[in-house]
């Protein structure tokens, strides 16, 4: 690590983390495709993930009687058994296909949100099956769990705050869970991965601040249109160095 990584990566860091501070979610749709091309995705998925947890402990705090408890129970369950298979594939999958499979995702997201792609339906409760269970395995997988989630909960509830108190309740269980599945894998015991932690924190914490400031005076649609093109650039970007390390592997 040196400061040509680690100030593309602070600036990174901050932008994922102000924006997670207004809508409630969207950090590791950021962090990890820009972050994965400064650092390997094995090291960046856990990395993302600690921050992850402590930015939604940070969010949760004075808002969890907001959450809607009655959409968790369902997402929760499955999402913990997708955590499990996730966690199996991040450890098995080779490098190119990771991210491949992580710039479609994200690029598909990015899409829908700068097109404006959202139904107003609300959708029957059966859906938080799938949703949590593809949850689980992306946010394993990619650090990027939110979208199943997100567009599920977009379908279900229609008020701005409970939606926030609901995505930082749900993203804290389950990152609890990710994180402990991620010690026993032993992903936790890469090299300065803890020093990143505790040097990205400070960064975390100012971009969870000033984001959380922000919140009411921007509208949802803004900042969804916002994250969308910041997910079409990253998501092409990563589909471009898969391509790129499928041609010249040491590359």
């Amino acid at each position: 690590m040196n400061w040509e990584t680690l100030a593309p990566a602070f600036v990174i860091i901050f932008t994922a983390y102000f924006i997670r501070g207004i809508t409630g979610f969207g950090s590791g749709l950021i962090a990890v495709p820009l972050l994965a091309h400064l650092f390997p995705l094995q090291f960046v998925v856990p990395f993302v993930l600690v921050l992850d947890f402590i930015g939604s402990v940070v969010l949760s705090t004075g808002t969890r009687n907001q959450a809607s408890w009655h959409e968790l129970k369902i997402l929760l369950p499955v999402g913990l058994i997708g955590v499990v298979l996730g966690v199996s594939l991040l450890i098995s999958l080779p490098k190119e296909p990771l991210l491949g499979g992580l710039g479609l995702f994200v690029l598909a997201f990015g899409i829908r949100n700068v097109l404006n792609i959202h139904g107003s339906k609300i959708i029957s409760r059966w859906w938080g099956i799938p949703a949590g269970l593809t949850g689980g395995t992306v946010s394993a997988l990619f650090g990027t769990g939110g979208p199943p989630y997100v567009i599920y909960l977009s379908h279900r509830l229609q008020d701005k705050s409970v939606m926030r108190a609901t995505t930082s309740v749900l993203f804290m269980i389950e990152g609890g869970a990710r994180v402990v599945a991620f010690m026993i894998a032993g992903l936790f015991l890469q090299t300065n991965i803890a020093l990143a932690i505790l040097s990205a924190i400070p960064v975390m914490a100012i971009g969870l601040y000033l984001g959380n400031k922000t919140h009411i005076g921007i509208s949802q649609q803004q900042i969804l249109k916002l994250i969308g093109l910041l997910l079409v650039v990253s998501g092409s970007s990563l589909l471009w160095k898969a391509w790129i390390l499928h041609i010249h592997p040491l590359g």
